[in-house]
């Protein structure tokens, strides 16, 4: 079985707007809901966790009806951080599921991930037991002499970089392991699970991303999906 999880649990203060960014209306469609219809329409996918804003758990099953995604089997509130919003989900879905079902990790604002991103992500699991989307980074990098600062000595060859995206996917009881694991160690705040799979010591296999599959943030990134949107639509 083949589950994602996608982590909607963000308020969105960068864009400025009292509506949490993944319920933003887009063309009369909530932002969410784009993304849910990406793995509704995928046939290698069985069904759709969300981990939600606290308040808003009736509202995104309300839509999710309106707009036919029969696979959403959960939905379950948020935690104080991101890591901690993604164990609020794993734990419901372990709870329901075996330990060698796979499950994807995606953010609930990459409203344009593909078919093709979401097939090599479960291909590269099975054959590595993970896969993290990635892309090639292709700017010149730097490293600051101190955080926040805004100099620099050192550079950083882009050919030995990537820039990780989502979906990270993984057996259900090796993410799980991962979160216990990283509790035990105080490891609490994690910005992405590859990160806590690193920290504790985990191989990180790569799986294929794309540069449309943007994390939509800001109000720029917004205007980007509507153009990319439009273009695909095309």
């Amino acid at each position: 079985m083949n589950i994602v999880l996608l982590t909607a649990g963000g308020t969105g203060t960068r864009m400025h707007n009292s509506v949490p960014k993944q319920f933003i209306n887009v063309e009369d469609k909530p932002l969410i809901i784009y993304t849910m219809e990406k793995f509704q329409a995928h046939p290698s996918i069985d069904a759709i966790a969300v981990v939600c804003l606290e308040g808003w758990l009736e509202i995104l099953k309300a839509y999710a009806k309106q707009y036919g995604i029969t696979k959403l089997k959960w939905v379950v509130v948020g935690g104080r951080t991101g890591q901690e919003s993604i164990y609020n989900g794993l734990t419901a879905v372990a709870n329901d599921c075996d330990g060698d079902d796979i499950i994807m990790i995606h953010d609930g604002n990459r409203a344009l991930v593909s078919h093709d991103i979401i097939s090599d992500s479960l291909s590269v699991c099975k054959e590595s037991g993970s896969a993290v989307a990635a892309i090639p980074c292709v700017e010149a990098v730097f490293e600051l002499t101190e955080e926040g600062g805004t100099e620099a000595t050192k550079s950083i060859s882009r050919d030995l970089l990537v820039r990780t995206q989502t979906p990270h996917t993984y057996p259900i009881k090796k993410l799980l392991w991962a979160h216990e694991e990283g509790r035990k160690q105080n490891i609490t705040n994690t910005a992405a699970s590859c990160v806590l799979m690193n920290l504790l010591g985990e191989t990180v296999y790569f799986s294929i991303g794309s540069e449309k599959n943007l994390k939509i943030t800001t109000n720029e990134d917004l205007q980007i999906f509507r153009a990319l949107l439009h273009v695909h639509e095309g």
